[in-house]
C-alpha cells in the first residue's frame, strides 16, 4: 500500500505522487472525498491547495453513492485523496454507502491513499481516541470505532497545538487518556505519515506557497 497520511499542510502530496504513480501533475487524476466537511466554511480552501498543484479532481461524495458507481469513480482515478473535516462523520458515510469496502479494496490492490486530518484518522485501526477532537453525535448510527486500517495506529493530526480548535492541552489530554490502549501516531501540521511499499516514515509536509 502506498499511503501519505497529512495533518493540515499538503507540502508531501507532489513527491509522493510522482513516487507513487510516475505521472505528470497534469495528467493525474484524483478522486476527492469531500463527505467529512461538505458544507463547512474551510472546504473550499483545502481542495484549492491541492488543486494549486495542477491534478485533475475528481469530485466525490460518497453519502448516498451506490458502491457500484464509487468503483466507477475509482476506475477513473490515479489516487484518491480524503478531506479533513469531521471524523466520525466521514466514517458512518463512508460505511454506509458501502464505500469503506470499495475504498479498502482498491487501496490494498495499489491505489494511492492521500488523507488529511479525518481522512488521516479514518484510515487507521481506530477512530476512538479523537472523539475528544471531533463530535461524535453528529454520527449517531455509526456502529463501531473501527477505522480502514491501512495503517496499525491512531494518527492525531494538529499534535503542535498551533490550530486554534486542537490547542496543546488537548492533544495531552488524548495522550493520557488513550495512549495506553492505543497505538498514537502525533503529527504536527507542517509533517505527514507516508508509508511506502509497506515502508513507514515521518516526514517534513510545508507548502512553498
Amino acid at each position: 500500500m502506498n499511503l501519505l497520511l497529512l495533518s493540515l499542510d499538503p507540502g508531501a502530496v507532489p513527491q509522493f505522487l510522482e513516487r507513487s504513480t510516475s505521472l505528470a501533475p497534469n495528467e493525474l487524476r484524483i478522486a476527492y472525498i469531500d463527505d467529512a466537511a461538505y458544507g463547512m466554511p474551510f472546504a473550499a480552501s483545502e481542495r484549492a491547495g491541492i488543486a494549486e498543484f495542477g491534478y485533475q479532481l475528481i469530485d466525490v461524495r460518497v453519502r448516498g453513492m451506490a458502491p457500484e458507481g464509487f468503483a466507477s469513480v475509482l476506475d477513473r482515478a490515479d489516487a484518491v485523496y480524503v478531506a479533513s473535516g469531521e471524523t466520525f462523520l466521514l466514517l458512518d458515510a463512508l460505511r454506509s454507502s458501502g464505500a469503506a469496502e470499495v475504498l479498502s479494496e482498491r487501496v490494498h490492490a495499489g491505489l494511492p491513499y492521500i488523507g488529511c486530518s479525518a481522512g488521516a484518522i479514518v484510515a487507521g485501526e481506530s477512530v476512538t481516541p479523537v472523539e475528544l477532537m471531533d463530535n461524535r453525535s453528529l454520527a449517531p448510527d455509526l456502529e463501531g470505532d473501527a477505522g480502514l486500517a491501512f495503517f496499525e495506529s491512531v494518527i492525531i493530526p494538529h499534535a503542535d497545538g498551533k490550530l486554534p480548535p486542537y490547542p496543546a492541552e488537548l492533544i495531552a489530554r488524548i495522550v493520557e487518556q488513550f495512549g495506553e490502549n492505543f497505538s498514537l501516531t502525533l503529527l504536527e501540521d507542517a509533517q505527514a505519515l507516508q508509508v511506502l511499499d509497506g515502508v513507514p516514515e515521518v516526514i517534513p509536509s510545508e507548502t512553498s506557497y
